[in-house]
């Protein structure tokens, strides 16, 4: 880390997510750059705010995030160092297709926001009962030992076909393609871990109960955090499954 990057080539390097994940993001690429030892001292957190051009507090998120992952260890009075060395993607191309997929979720992020708040605003019962139908398939795909992909799919074209604004629908159907891709690998990726499934599942739950509710606030941002989580579970994902199905699945993404 001996130059700071400039404003230009530091927002390249920050592809999705908040600016502490994007720094961490470009500091675990670093120490794999680099091929930091186990054991090796980061710079301060100063030297690293200067490097990256963000706040310190931006640093200490990012530094937090390596540490959950076990990258990184801190030690008071003594700063951050490398505890594990981060696992590469397979290859060029799968790294590639993971940074299309979290730019894919960013742009959902975005679009499933606001289609939850309209939809909470102007759904019929009619609707309500349709998008608690489509959960429950969800719930059965999966309990089938089914991808569910095109349930999930449909969930979130039925929200917003909610909103009363067609143009919403066909934007969501406009991007149907990489949509589902970019579903098939977060599926994928949940379902190797109960825990993680559950997870999904109880988002979906706090989406619709937000939209019954008729609170569009809520709604919005049980949205938001829906996305948020499946880039933090992408950006979570092994090394195991990236070299294996993970990595077949993204490289579909368009």
């Amino acid at each position: 880390m001996d130059k700071p990057q400039s404003p230009a080539l530091a927002e390249s390097a920050f592809t999705a997510g908040t600016l502490g994940q994007r720094v961490a993001v470009a500091l675990r690429k670093k120490i794999q750059d680099d091929g930091l030892a186990v054991g090796t001292r980061l710079p301060s957190e100063q030297a690293m705010a200067t490097h990256f051009q963000v706040s310190r507090n931006i640093v200490r998120e990012a530094i937090a995030l390596l540490k959950q992952e076990g990258v990184l260890d801190t030690r008071k009075g003594s700063g951050a160092f490398v505890s594990r060395l981060p696992a590469p993607a397979a290859d060029a191309l799968t790294a590639a297709s993971i940074e299309s997929l979290l730019n894919v979720i960013e742009v959902r992020q975005g679009l499933e926001g606001e289609t939850a708040a309209l939809a909470a605003l102007r759904r019929t019962p009619a609707q309500l009962l349709e998008l608690e139908r489509a959960l429950l398939r969800i719930e059965t795909a999966v309990a089938n030992g089914q991808d569910g992909v095109a349930e999930d799919f449909h969930f979130h074209l039925l929200i917003a076909q909610a909103t009363g604004n067609s143009a919403w629908a066909r934007l969501v159907e406009m991007f149907a393609t990489p949509i589902r891709s970019a579903v098939q690998v977060t599926r994928a990726n949940e379902a190797r871990r109960a825990e993680l499934a559950a997870q999904v599942l109880q988002e979906h739950r706090q989406i619709l109960a937000a939209i019954t509710d008729g609170s569009p606030e809520n709604a919005r941002a049980a949205a938001i955090e829906h996305m948020q989580q499946a880039a933090n579970r992408v950006r979570q994902a092994d090394r195991e499954f990236w070299q294996g199905d993970g990595g077949a699945l993204a490289r579909q993404i368009v």
